[in-house]
């Protein structure tokens, strides 16, 4: 039998559910994190649960569980369900602080992901919030879907002012020269990568840019990447359709090797 967490009590994962007149479900007043476990210890366990609570009070969810308790949930859920590689979803839904943590396979991909590139498009649109990381994920959903029926691996969002900002599950950069260029602070989810990748590019002695990427431009770059827990660092090989350059996919494969040793 599978498990899950509810509150500390470890369960059946097909009781993890919410009753549909709950106004915080209703409301997708809830928050979430996704951690990997890898040969039975969890990456960046420190940095994923101060974004669990900083996305919390983002919101105005006062969280009352300390670090040390949902540690210990975790290690009882991967303790019940014999887990040495997997990855783990910790939800908090609103100030009842109903919290779940639950678990799946981890994602892998292809080796042609990474040789070749990956396919993406452009969606427009912001997501709320976007330094948190919220169950408000509508804008998500739909700029995928969308991405999903024309072939493509990931969608990226573009926001008011024309630049891109994120994709719906990672994080975005481009390469020119010897410098990396991503949207500001301000404008995405910070995610945990998203920190490896700054470490690599220090240790690589390439300059980070806080600068968007205005899709007028796009072409203009050298290599074009994308990042996330599952993903490490993947290049991108078309947008919309048509090639972008791909001159620099080493350097980006340098970047996914010191994500991965990172972990």
């Amino acid at each position: 039998m599978k498990h899950a967490i509810r509150d500390g009590v470890l369960i059946a994962e097909e009781e993890a559910s919410l009753p549909v007149t709950l106004r915080s479900m209703q409301y997708a007043y809830s928050v979430y994190e996704a951690l990997k476990l890898k040969n039975g210890e969890f990456v960046h366990l420190d940095e994923h649960l101060y974004r669990l609570r900083e996305s919390a009070r983002g919101i105005r969810i006062n969280l009352r569980y300390t670090d040390m308790e949902i540690s210990s949930w975790l290690d009882l859920l991967k303790e019940a369900d014999s887990l040495v590689n997997e990855t783990f979803r910790i939800l908090l839904v609103g100030n009842e602080n109903i919290l779940f943590i639950t678990h799946d396979k981890t994602r892998s991909y292809p080796d042609s992901y990474y040789m070749e590139g990956v396919d993406c498009t452009l969606y427009e649109g912001e997501r709320f919030l976007p330094n948190y990381k919220t169950s408000n994920l509508l804008l998500s959903y739909l700029a995928l879907e969308d991405a999903e029926e024309k072939g493509a691996f990931e969608a990226l969002l573009v926001n008011r002012h024309g630049y891109i900002t994120e994709g719906t599950r990672s994080n975005f950069y481009a390469l020119k020269g010897n410098r990396l260029y991503t949207a500001p602070d301000r404008d995405v989810l910070l995610g945990v990568t998203r920190i490896g990748v700054m470490e690599a590019a220090r240790v690589m002695n390439v300059e980070v840019v806080y600068e968007p990427v205005y899709v007028k431009d796009v072409y203009d770059y050298d290599s074009l990447f994308i990042s996330s827990t599952s993903m490490k660092a993947m290049p991108i090989r078309s947008i919309n359709g048509v090639s972008v350059s791909r001159r620099m996919n080493t350097m980006v494969l340098r970047f996914s090797d010191y994500v991965g040793k990172w972990e």
